[in-house]
């Protein structure tokens, strides 16, 4: 076939006034220019009516997705392959003669195409990448981790199978190869391998995903999970720094991620209001006729004294305040906060709720608000809190009582007057 080709480009040739044998320069010279022509042609073809037609039909689609892969110029890569393939299968066939050109550009396009085909191939990935990203799907799956390894795999692939090319070896050979040198590929890729192993970890178990807020002190980390790729997670701070947390530490050391909390839809408070004891007591008559015109005391005055009455019938002595049930003015106050936090427009009423009294300290009698806001935003569980507490430290005196707070500079010079002017009367 090859000498047929010469044959009919030299009668051609002779045609046209041009003298030439089929073994001459010209005939060969006259071959490699129709054969770059329709390389040219074949590329022309491709780009502007195959490719821009897919692409012109991906536009249109439905769906955006698919307009990744456009972005990434990824039919555009293929359509090289093409030119490509001609030119790998006819050069060497036009230039038989010379074997050593031959054999070298033979060589050399098939290693191209191997590079191209790769190139292609990542386009590809980067598409599912940023595709999973636009999906959300990161936030369940590591795919950019799973990317990098594919890439990571077809670059040993490639390189394996251009240097079988160039050298003329059956790939198998250098794979043989390969095989021996693993403990060195195991020490110059042990944070990688470290990472995918851990990557396939927190994927199964669902450990950790993009948009996730982690919290790692032994990295210094606390923010939102940015990335999560082969080898690293990367964190960006509440103070917009950023953190790189390698992947096989997230499973290998604790941490917290408060994915769980933002899930579920409520936020929890727990913070507790010190007592000074010095002003707990029992309740007057007064008081009660005051607090229970309180709305959210309404319904538990009335219940609660009908049932105190009724357990001090039998009680002799009533007058002493020891003897019998009273109403406290902290067990008064912890009732209304609860049913206060119960009524509250942004209480999550699917969760617990409670206010209860913990052990008393050299600070007074803690008595701490449990319950979970219905708003996970930081901003407004923080503006949720302040505002729950503003309210509870401005009715503490409608109760009697008072916050407990260590004495100050002004305390001191307070009593250090008093005790002066005391000893001017004596």
């Amino acid at each position: 076939m090859d000498k047929d080709w010469r044959v009919e480009v030299a009668s051609w040739l002779s045609n046209i006034g041009i003298e030439s044998q089929p073994s001459d320069g010209t005939s060969t010279t006259a071959l490699l220019i129709g054969c770059f022509l329709l390389a040219a042609i074949s590329y022309a073809i491709t780009t502007r009516y195959f490719v821009v037609w897919i692409n012109r039909i991906i536009r249109r689609s439905s769906v955006t997705w698919d307009d990744i892969f456009i972005r990434f110029r990824m039919f555009e890569r293929l359509a090289l392959l093409v030119p490509l393939f001609i030119l790998d299968f006819l050069l060497p066939t036009i230039l038989n003669q010379k074997a050593l050109l031959s054999i070298l550009l033979d060589r050399g396009l098939s290693a191209i195409l191997v590079v191209l085909i790769i190139r292609a191939i990542y386009a590809g990935l980067n598409a599912i990448d940023e595709i999973a990203d636009v999906k959300h799907i990161n936030r369940n799956f590591p795919v950019k981790s799973f990317v990098q390894l594919t890439k990571l795999f077809l670059f040993f692939i490639g390189l394996i199978v251009v240097v079988a090319i160039i050298t003329s070896q059956s790939p198998v050979y250098f794979f043989s190869g390969l095989g021996v040198a693993t403990g060195l590929v195991m020490l110059v890729f042990r944070d990688t391998i470290l990472g995918f192993v851990a990557g396939i970890q927190l994927a199964a178990n669902r450990m950790v995903s993009k948009g996730d807020w982690i919290q790692m002190d032994k990295y210094g980390a606390d923010g939102a999970v940015q990335d999560v790729t082969l080898t690293t997670v990367k964190v960006r701070n509440w103070d917009n720094t950023i953190t790189m947390i390698p992947a096989y530490a997230l499973v290998s050391d604790a941490f917290k991620n408060w994915r769980g909390m933002s899930e579920s839809g409520g936020r929890r408070i727990k913070r507790s209001v010190n007592i000074d004891v010095n002003s707990i007591r029992f309740l007057s008559d007064d008081e009660k006729v005051r607090l229970s015109k309180v709305n959210h005391l309404k319904a538990y005055f009335p219940q609660k004294l009908s049932e105190i009455t009724e357990a001090n019938q039998l009680i002799s002595d009533l007058d002493m305040p020891v003897n019998g049930r009273r109403l406290t003015n902290i067990g008064t106050f912890r009732i209304y906060l609860q049913e206060y936090l119960r009524q509250h427009p942004k209480t999550h009423h699917n969760m617990t709720l409670m206010v209860r009294q913990l052990a008393p300290t050299t600070e007074g009698v803690p008595l701490e608000i449990y319950l979970f806001t219905n708003d996970v935003r930081w901003a407004y569980y923080e503006e949720i809190q302040s505002d729950i507490f503003d309210h509870i430290f401005a009715v503490l005196p409608e109760f009697g009582l008072q916050a407990f707070q260590n004495p100050t500079g002004k305390d001191m010079r307070s009593i250090k007057a008093t005790i002066a002017e005391a000893d001017v009367k004596h």
